[in-house]
């Protein structure tokens, strides 16, 4: 076309996309994110180093595939690599039954996981079967532990009879993105309230030992029960999510194996051609 002086011109035509189409596209994209979401299960407890090692399990028990994110850390909260796997996402098929290691080089007691499962849907259900062993040779004695799944609750607290169990160790997670604060009292049985409370009726431990904590990001922290002129342990924690758990030192799960002198082995076989 042609303008007042006669000069070429371009008429530019703009495409436009219904304002409906465009609305009826985010709700769609909105309902698919929404129908999709994560189950998280936490393995704590986890022992790794140049005498221990720990396993992981998983195990798809439904009929339909899964798709799983796996976030390993160390005792620190720095993040783990699985071994032998390079992303930290798997995805198993029905039936299918998994096995994983973490790629951890030091010494250390309280690696842990948390597994996510993807659930697509809001009316399925979780199909995924978690377990973890860990295995430690101490003495030519191979000893095995086996590690269930916890799950983090708000400030968890914790109180009995120091020693009981014997040698217990409480294991603490905290599997926030937040730090926590753990106060730990070591007390040899007496108790006192205060005349201005406003629960006096609540007795409080007098401690011995006391000391606070502050456990990083996905940190984790070990309290032993037992400690000298004490009978009396208790733990009050300060988080979003927490994972308490005791450890009990492992003795009568103890697989022993030596070596047979006497059994022989075959030799090379002689031509006899």
């Amino acid at each position: 076309m042609k303008d007042s002086n006669g000069r070429a011109t371009m008429k530019v035509v703009k495409a436009s996309v219904p304002l409906a189409a465009i609305l009826a596209w985010g709700t769609a994209a909105a309902l698919a994110g929404a129908q999709e979401r994560g189950v998280e299960s936490i393995i704590p407890a986890l022992a790794y180093g140049a005498s221990c090692t720990s396993t992981i399990e998983i195990r798809n028990t439904g009929g339909r595939p899964v798709v799983a994110d796996i976030q390993a850390h160390k005792s620190s909260g720095a993040l783990a690599p699985l071994a032998g796997h390079p992303e930290a996402t798997v995805r198993l098929a029905r039936g299918e039954r998994a096995s994983y290691k973490l790629e951890i080089e030091e010494e250390t007691t309280s690696a842990w996981v948390k597994v996510r499962e993807r659930v697509p849907s809001p009316a399925l259900a979780p199909v995924l079967a978690l377990s973890a062993v860990t295995e430690c040779i101490v003495a030519d004695q191979l000893r095995t532990a086996h590690r269930d799944v916890a799950f983090p609750m708000r400030n968890p607290w914790f109180l009995s009879d120091a020693g009981r169990p014997p040698g217990g160790v409480l294991s603490l997670v905290n599997t926030s993105e937040r730090a926590a604060k753990a106060s730990a009292c070591y007390s040899a049985g007496s108790l006192y309230s205060l005349p201005g409370d406003p629960r006096p009726a609540e007795l409080k431990p007098v401690c011995s030992t006391a000391f606070d904590v502050q456990i990083p990001p996905f940190g984790t922290r070990e309290f032993p029960v037992e400690r000298e002129g004490s009978s009396h342990f208790s733990l009050k924690t300060e988080g979003d999510a927490i994972v308490l758990e005791m450890l009990r030192p492992v003795e009568a799960n103890v697989k022993v194996y030596m070596v047979d002198s006497t059994i022989k082995f075959g030799g090379e076989v002689p031509d006899k051609r």
